[in-house]
């Protein structure tokens, strides 16, 4: 039987992942302006236009149009825009949208933005609301992450919370980052994440009909020092890398969803720059 799948939100993400669900499910996705949704059309894409802040009527019409059997939060947190108060807000309309169409299950599109900032392995057990609420290490945006993850864990809805890595691909090679660097260094771990893995995480998530949280990070890698130099050494950039320091950080780990069968394309964060 074919899945219903609605992805709100058809980004940098979004819309490679539409495409490639399309292959052999029913997916509708959103954009926020009817010009983007026009745009989806002549891409193949069924779409719709829908925003958080400017809906004429209530999501849930849509989604019961649309049969939706699976929905698939795509959207950034915003921090950049200075949107990050209605993040938290946004999936709260989400879930109480996809609990009246009673949905099959919700995918959250999260960050690995969630974990403390301090050194050491991170597992799915070492960032949750409770734990932000009393530890420093955590800032404020990792709260304002972590609450919006907690709408979705207290929904009752099945559910799936992918923690994405930094996302690296078409349009997003890293060797672009490096300007925007104050400084790197030699002892932390550079966490990235390939979009063919982002994408493929989700699927097999849906295939496989895993639900909990789990993070998605290439699992092997390199310290941020060697990877930004590997990256601009890839387009034959003779920019120079910010100042190198030896500060520990945090690893992210990708075991619980390895164990759970999932296997990357890209087995080290080297490996994915020659596919950029």
């Amino acid at each position: 039987m074919t899945k219903h799948i609605t992805i709100i939100g058809a980004g940098w993400l979004g819309l490679p992942l539409s495409h490639h669900l399309s292959d052999s499910c029913r997916v509708f996705a959103s954009k926020t302006t009817p010009a983007g949704a026009d745009a989806l059309k002549l891409e193949g894409i069924r779409s719709f236009c829908f925003d958080f802040e400017q809906s004429e009527h209530p999501l849930a019409e849509t989604l019961t149009a649309q049969n939706a059997e699976i929905v698939i939060g795509c959207f950034p947190p915003g921090f950049r825009q200075n949107k990050q108060d209605e993040y938290a807000h946004y999936w709260r309309y989400l879930i109480e949208q996809c609990k009246i169409v009673q949905v099959k299950k919700l995918v959250m599109i999260s960050t690995t933005g969630v974990y403390p900032s301090h050194p050491g392995i991170m597992t799915e057990q070492d960032a949750s609301l409770m734990l932000a609420q009393a530890n420093a290490d955590f800032s404020e945006s990792a709260r304002i992450l972590l609450t919006a993850e907690q709408h979705v864990i207290d929904s009752g809805l099945d559910y799936a919370i992918l923690r994405f890595s930094g996302l690296i691909g078409p349009k997003r090679h890293p060797a672009r980052f490096v300007p925007r660097l104050k400084q790197v260094s030699s002892l932390a771990p550079a966490n990235m994440l390939h979009l063919d893995d982002a994408i493929g995480s989700i699927r097999y998530i849906l295939e496989q009909e895993l639900s909990g949280i789990f993070n998605v990070t290439t699992p092997q890698t390199v310290s941020k020092a060697e990877f930004y130099q590997a990256a601009l050494d890839s387009v034959s950039s003779e920019a120079d890398l910010p100042p190198v320091v030896a500060q520990e950080d945090k690893r992210i780990s990708s075991d619980k969803l390895r164990h759970c069968g999932y296997q990357f394309h890209y087995q080290n964060t080297l490996d994915t720059l020659r596919y950029l």
